[in-house]
């Protein structure tokens, strides 16, 4: 006879029931911004430097010798063709580093979600006030290159408007999609293996460095449902003032594995607090 269902042993909620959703996570979400306030300008200087130094050596070092790229039936500079791909790549890692390390380090080292469950605020406002929090960081992040990209002449589309909001989900999605890895971490040692074969495949497969094209019919199939594949497929029409071709696809793309992946990361930490 299994355990759960011996006399008198009481059976805990199910892992996977809806999230319980309440403004409670507003105050965890205050408290991870009073203490950032006080590191953001370091903070944004580490998060916007690789990008940049990724942006100004391929594009203007490998786009002098590119030139230009084929898309939808025009040659687009190499420089915009990869400042668009870029700052999705952007949103990909500031969201996930915040939603890997720092939350691990709140959750696991720190012991600060223990100290904030010990007020009526539950786990499953703390884990949505770390998706959100992790996607308010990348969301200032991006909107941080964006300025110096409109400085440098990239693109002045007003379309770019339409973009912010685009990156604010994809960065959403990305904390999602994290936080299950922080559920599952021991130590700082196992975040090498989401970097190493989630992201970085993915960063090359999805269209940033180059179009889609040049891949291997199979594997092309395989990247059009890729999260980030969705994310530069919305923004990068919008850097040469279009609209996306498939909005509704890519969005609902982006909103299923949000929902997806924010119901398994919480299922997944609830099951690392019931241990």
């Amino acid at each position: 006879m299994p355990s759960s269902a011996l006399p008198g042993r009481a059976v805990g909620p199910s892992i996977w029931r809806p999230p319980g959703l309440s403004l409670r996570w507003w105050p965890v979400f205050l408290r991870n911004l009073l203490v950032w306030r006080k590191l953001a300008i370091p903070s944004l200087m580490g998060n916007i430097a690789e990008p940049l130094m990724w942006l100004l050596a391929f594009g203007y070092g490998l786009g002098a010798l590119v030139g230009t790229v084929p898309l939808q039936g025009q040659q687009v500079p190499y420089i915009l063709y990869l400042a668009s791909g870029s700052i999705c790549m952007s949103a990909m890692n500031a969201a996930s580093f915040e939603a890997l390390y720092s939350a691990f380090s709140r959750m696991h080292v720190q012991k600060t979600w223990e100290g904030i469950m010990n007020t009526p605020v539950g786990l499953d406002d703390v884990v949505l006030a770390e998706m959100l929090w992790a996607a308010f960081k990348a969301l200032f992040t991006v909107s941080s290159i964006l300025l110096v990209m409109l400085a440098l002449g990239i693109s002045h589309s007003p379309k770019l408007l339409v973009a912010w909001p685009v990156l604010l989900c994809a960065s959403i999605m990305f904390s999602s999609i994290a936080l299950i890895f922080n559920a599952l971490a021991k130590g700082y040692d196992f975040f090498t293996y989401y970097f190493t074969l989630v992201l970085t495949p993915m960063m090359f497969l999805s269209g940033v460095f180059f179009p889609r094209e040049q891949l291997p019919p199979l594997v092309r199939a395989a990247s059009d449902w890729l999260p980030l594949t969705n994310a530069v497929e919305l923004v990068r029409p919008l850097f040469m003032d279009q609209w996306p071709q498939q909005p509704l696809r890519h969005g609902l793309v982006m909103a299923g594995t949000t929902l997806l992946a924010y119901w398994v990361a919480l299922a997944l930490t609830r099951k690392r607090f019931a241990a």
